[in-house]
């Protein structure tokens, strides 16, 4: 059972919905942690192969829960430990796909950037306004958005506090794709269902290596990427995937 949010599943697609709409889907710690036990929960399920994060029409997350850290210091945040659940999140192997209505603003923003694709609409807006609060991001934030779009533009958005809009988003290539706020979800579903139809060890290996790449040198990246080539070729999807090819038929790959 879950407090904040819906959980259900549309074939092999797990969709996880935001659902504290009286306040724009604060994320509260609890909220957190019933997210991050749901995407560990899909990433162990076979019957599961992509992984669906929305909100609803007025907004995918407007922020972390502030009324929720008004008693904070920095000893009671040492010792709780907040963030430890969401370090949890890029554990996830299975491709997490967030669809953004309205505003991703704070910790909801880094709850979309942890996903490793966001489909949003037209009038969607992003923003860190952590520093008018007198703090700043703390679940990643700093790091996802100097990662996609460079230093000084991310030192720009992060400083000001300023929101961004969907188009201003996509060209410094923090959202991967902008369509109708009306088609968000539809638009979402078609990219999972055409990821649900492929190999999934080679989706997680791929995965893998992408998101190594931010991190490893260019030979150590590459090293990694042949590693995990060479993996696949021990998996009944890649015997399926050339045989197919070569009997011109659709494949049916079974995960194994």
């Amino acid at each position: 059972m879950t407090k904040h949010i819906h959980v259900y599943s549309v074939e092999e697609i797990g969709i996880i919905q935001l659902n504290r709409p009286a306040v724009l889907n604060a994320l509260s710690r609890e909220m957190v942690d019933e997210i991050v036990a749901q995407l560990a929960s899909f990433d162990s399920d076979d019957r599961v192969r992509v992984i669906v994060m929305k909100g609803n029409e007025r907004a995918f997350a407007a922020g972390a829960d502030i009324e929720e850290m008004l008693e904070d210091t920095s000893l009671t945040l040492e010792m709780l430990n907040p963030f430890a659940a969401w370090d949890r999140i890029s554990l996830i192997k299975k491709p997490i796909i967030a669809a953004v209505n309205g505003m991703a603003l704070g910790g909801g923003f880094e709850l979309a950037l942890h996903c490793d694709l966001i489909v949003a609409a037209e009038d969607a807006k992003f923003g860190f306004p952590e520093v008018k609060l007198g703090v700043m991001p703390g679940a990643g934030g700093t790091q996802f958005l100097t990662r996609a779009m460079g230093r000084r533009k991310a030192l720009e958005w992060i400083w000001l506090g300023e929101m961004m809009t969907a188009k201003e988003a996509k060209k410094f290539g923090v959202i991967n794709r902008i369509v109708a706020p009306e088609l968000v979800e539809e638009e979402t579903m078609l990219i999972a269902k055409q990821l649900a139809k492929l190999p999934p060890v080679s989706l997680r290996l791929i995965k893998e290596a992408v998101h190594a790449a931010e991190d490893l040198s260019m030979q150590e990246g590459k090293q990694l990427e042949r590693k995990n080539f060479y993996l696949l070729f021990s998996t009944e999807d890649q015997t399926e995937g050339m045989q197919a090819f070569k009997e011109k038929r659709p494949p049916n790959f079974k995960g194994k």
